[in-house]
């Protein structure tokens, strides 16, 4: 059957990212195209150095583009400035990383709580949105550990509550499953398909095919490039 036509959420032009490494230009993103539907979970594939984590640093406002537009539920944020770029990094954006960059010195809950600090989120909600995502991912019982009390497992989950709570409209994830073992790693994703199917836009880069199957639509990419763009059917 034929994919339905979907509106952009997410859309990029000609977009390119150039870095110098000695005298050697390296074309990070190459002139790229691709467009992103509302609630799609986009996983993006390919070797190391193909561009993937770039693409995905410029979508979350972490890094700027040499060249190209892009544009996110309307708002085009290649034209903000750094401070307008924080605000959207703020209300649409949640991160979720390889590395898990929870705050050794507080506990679980104090994690999830403190991106919104930034938001003017009063501490009464603050304390109940925190309590009820580290329910939603399964530790409720956990929310006084802190991040060395807790395993790796653990620590994504609560990565993955406080990339939550300022319920952003985009999750982006950098090899998300990267650090943790295949029944772990598994969890984590069945997580992320929930959010997903709860409406969620989700984008992971990857160098796990395991990963891609909880994906609507994969894309390799090689030299900046997209060379394969595989929708699921629906």
């Amino acid at each position: 059957m034929a994919r339905r036509k979907q509106a952009s959420f997410i859309t990029i032009r000609d977009l390119k990212r150039i870095f110098k490494l000695g005298d050697t230009l390296v074309r990070a993103v190459d002139g790229l195209d691709i467009d992103v539907a509302e609630g799609e979970f986009l996983c993006l594939m390919g070797p190391s150095g193909s561009g993937k984590t770039t693409l995905l640093n410029m979508i979350g406002g972490l890094d700027r583009p040499d060249e190209g537009v892009i544009t996110v539920n309307g708002q085009t944020i290649t034209e903000l400035d750094e401070n307008a770029l924080a605000v959207y990094r703020r209300q649409q954006v949640g991160f979720v990383f390889q590395s898990f960059n929870l705050i050794a010195t507080m506990n679980a809950l104090d994690n999830v709580k403190f991106p919104m600090i930034f938001a003017g989120v009063s501490e009464v909600e603050r304390d109940e949105r925190a309590r009820d995502l580290l329910g939603q991912v399964g530790l409720g019982h956990r929310m006084h550990h802190k991040p060395t009390e807790l395993s790796g497992g653990e620590q994504q989950r609560v990565s993955l509550a406080r990339s939550m709570i300022n319920r952003p409209k985009i999750l982006l994830g950098d090899e998300p499953t990267g650090n943790l073992d295949t029944r772990t790693g598994t969890e984590i994703m069945e997580i992320i398909q929930r959010l997903n199917q709860q409406g969620h836009t989700i984008v992971i880069v990857t160098h796990d095919p395991r990963v891609s199957t909880y994906a609507t639509r994969t894309v390799h990419m090689l030299d900046g490039q997209i060379v394969a763009d595989n929708a699921a059917p629906l």
